[in-house]
């Protein structure tokens, strides 16, 4: 047998500094990742609702549209209507982009069966197929995509979101493309953040909010970025008008209240735990479980 050499792995890089990245059309947001996002990752933006991952997203289609390359946004909660008001609120005009046919928006909430961009089920393989579909009419180069959010596909069944994740990620790989895939938190499921999701994406970008003294503040961490060595403080944000989203400063001493779950959250998901262990070990446990 051929002993394998390096030539064999021509798209395997010895450095990270060689690595071909994408920028998040947030500048701090990039220095902290070496440059931007890896080419092809498969990256999940997490987090509760209002914390910015929408805003990261459209940061993230606006800077690749500048630059010539086109675009895939697929939205799951709100109407495409809606996408294209909020990106104008930032100065981003997403419409004339998709005159011209380098950004295409699904639009999955309205379902429409007279638009051509519009998911009629929400299923994976429907959203693979479209976004496929959307993939061949603007042309075999590069492409970002959005998916806002993943979050959408697994509503009454969490449990699958890891499964549904990975299907995604695998199916739309050869297509050349750049994802990022927005996440709710499921507290039904016991894990945080999708229950799955996570360990398939190839990049966490973990979104946080509290309230203290009567003041919402927003947080950003990296978690995770595969072949980047990349910053691991958190991060307070803020969401200007006409600006986007805006790193302030590192937080140097995050307080539990700050960056923990509500209380009220960690109640259900201890919860769901205990049922989770009363079905493996006997109906006494759920019983207790019931009554927690």
């Amino acid at each position: 047998m051929r002993k394998l050499q390096r030539a064999d792995f021509p798209n395997i890089w010895c450095s990270s500094m060689n690595i071909e990245r994408l920028s998040t059309g947030i500048t701090k947001l990039d220095e902290l990742l070496e440059g931007g996002i890896p080419k092809r990752f498969f990256v999940a933006v997490t987090g509760e609702p209002g914390t910015g991952k929408t805003i990261l997203c459209m940061h993230y289609i606006w800077a690749g549209l500048l630059k010539g390359e086109p675009a895939i946004y697929v939205t799951t909660e709100e109407s495409r209507d809606s996408i294209i008001r909020q990106a104008e609120m930032f100065g981003w005009d997403f419409l004339d982009f998709m005159s011209s046919e380098n950004l295409i928006i699904i639009d999955a909430l309205m379902r429409n069966k007279s638009d051509e961009w519009s998911m009629f089920k929400l299923t994976v393989e429907e959203l693979v197929n479209i976004i496929i579909r959307a993939k061949k009419r603007l042309g075999y180069t590069h492409a970002r995509v959005v998916v806002d959010s993943m979050s959408a596909f697994w509503l009454d069944k969490p449990a699958m979101a890891r499964k549904y994740a990975y299907y995604v990620k695998r199916m739309l790989y050869p297509w050349n493309v750049t994802i990022l895939a927005t996440s709710q938190y499921a507290i039904t499921t016991s894990d945080a953040f999708g229950f799955g999701i996570e360990h398939v994406a190839d990049g966490i970008i973990r979104f946080r909010r509290s309230v203290r003294g009567g003041v919402l503040r927003r947080f950003l961490i990296i978690e995770k970025m595969r072949q980047t060595n990349h910053d691991r403080r958190v991060w307070e944000i803020d969401i200007v008008p006409k600006e986007g989203l805006v790193l302030l400063q590192p937080v140097s001493s995050v307080s539990r209240e700050d960056f923990s779950f509500p209380r009220r959250v960690m109640q259900r998901i201890e919860r769901a735990k205990r049922k989770k262990e009363a079905e493996i070990w006997g109906s006494d446990t759920h019983d207790e479980a019931e009554n927690n």
